[in-house]
């Protein structure tokens, strides 16, 4: 006789939401998009003038195609500083480039109006994009006294971590399901806990190695599966199965944070504890 299936998934059950971590707004907003946007009118302005003109409005266009480029990378890097306690400062300051190309491209666009119109088009571009994206981080953060090696470590593992779950988030994505793409986004806020814990202490690595590699890559290997067949058949049983399986794993990983937490506290009561009795040997612990 078949049994009917009744969870907390099934196509039949309470429809609520669930519950998730709160989830980061991406930083590139719409001011970052209206920068790929804005250089196609001197793309198209450029089949209007002469060889003269058609080749400034063509530079113009490309440079500041290239400004929009590396203002969005600028601004995901300053977001994952920003996210981070401890951070190194971006390699290469891309939106204080991507100002200077800004000024460059508009002065290129200015030069049929002469020598003045495009030096006074360069620095009001400049100074504008500067003033709208502000500049890159330009110093370290939270790194005094901490070991550059471990730290460069993490760094790398952390990175690794973010394309598995990247390629989680996509892969998901291709099933159609909004409410399953949200799901994984709050399994990744849930990560990305484990991760800063991580990066605040980077002694923590070796305890959390196995979650940011072999755990997280199954994770990414099961998503794609599942996306890819889901995306053929929206099989329930499967979507079940799944979201069961995130559900485990997000619990694992919040167990591994509260874990690392937990060994931060013992080692702190260990050495207040070492401290009070230091300090009654030597008589100075008031009563």
């Amino acid at each position: 006789m078949t049994q009917r299936f009744g969870g907390r998934f099934s196509p039949n059950a309470d429809q609520r939401p669930l519950a998730s971590a709160p989830v980061r707004p991406h930083p590139v907003g719409a001011r970052v998009n209206l920068l790929f946007v804005v250089p196609f009118a001197f793309a198209i302005r450029a089949f209007f003038n002469d060889p003269v003109g058609l080749a400034l409005n063509l530079g113009a266009f490309a440079v500041l195609m290239l400004a929009a480029w590396l203002t969005r990378e600028g601004v995901l890097a300053q977001a994952a500083y920003e996210a981070r306690k401890i951070a190194r400062r971006p390699a290469i300051p891309r939106k204080i480039f991507a100002s200077v190309l800004t000024g460059g491209g508009l002065a290129l666009a200015g030069l049929s109006g002469g020598m003045g119109a495009a030096l006074i088009f360069g620095i009001l571009g400049a100074v504008l994009h500067f003033g709208a994206f502000g500049p890159d981080p330009l110093s370290d953060k939270g790194m005094e006294g901490v070991d550059t090696f471990q730290t460069d470590r993490v760094t790398r593992a952390v990175e690794e971590a973010e394309t598995h779950l990247s390629a989680m988030q996509d892969a998901i994505k291709r099933s159609g399901d909004r409410a399953l793409a949200g799901r994984v986004e709050s399994f990744g806020a849930t990560l990305r806990q484990l991760f800063r814990a991580v990066e605040h202490d980077p002694r923590r690595l070796s305890a959390a190695r196995r979650y940011l590699g072999i755990y997280l890559i199954g994770a990414r290997d099961a998503t794609v599966k599942f996306a890819d067949l889901y995306a053929r058949n929206r099989d329930q049983q499967a979507r079940v199965e799944y979201l069961a399986l995130l559900d485990d794993l997000e619990n694992r990983f919040a167990l591994r944070r509260e874990a690392l937490l937990e060994d931060d506290r013992t080692d702190l009561e260990i050495e207040i504890e070492v401290l009070r009795e230091r300090l009654e040997r030597e008589g100075l612990r008031a009563e």
